[in-house]
């Protein structure tokens, strides 16, 4: 597959996570904290407060699905191994642990304001495993992203 190839279709792939989380975020996530409440009158002063950290939660991926957009850039340009790109994959990485320590800590602070049953905080490892597996991938792709720019640039200067 040719760079500007791979570079339109991760840009279309970004594209379409960001619609889908969009929709997640302001159609889903609402709509099924009010059928909780509708089952359960009693989590009614819940809802808000669970919103909004469930909420929070999209910004570091909206800013990690910019940097993403910044790298699937510069591939269609034939700048795949650059320093810019292992920043921006360190940069996704940080977002990445970020989150999930807010989330996490979000979790225990609803959870000890008796505003989250103790079987939601255990289940919700899972999603903060998974952010901290991806914080890490996403590190160690920039180490590598960071060796492969300073061989090509070793390379380059080399005649």
């Amino acid at each position: 597959m040719e760079q500007t190839n791979l570079s339109k279709w991760l840009k279309w792939i970004i594209l379409g996570i960001g619609l889908c989380g969009i929709y997640g975020y302001i159609g889903v996530v609402p709509a099924y904290g009010q059928s909780i409440i509708r089952a359960n009158p009693e989590f009614t002063s819940w809802y808000y407060p669970w919103l909004f950290v469930i909420l929070l939660t999209g910004l570091p991926i909206y800013i990690a699905l910019v940097f993403a957009w910044r790298i699937a850039d510069n591939i269609g340009k034939d700048r795949s191994f650059s320093l810019e790109n292992a920043s921006a994959l360190q940069w996704i990485a940080r977002l990445a642990i970020i989150d999930s320590a807010y989330f996490f800590r979000a979790n225990l602070v609803l959870t000890f304001l008796e505003m989250n049953h103790p079987g939601v905080l255990i289940a919700s490892l899972v999603l903060e495993f998974i952010g901290v597996a991806a914080s890490v991938c996403f590190a160690a792709l920039s180490h590598l992203v960071l060796k492969a720019a300073k061989i090509q640039e070793e390379n380059d200067l080399t005649i």
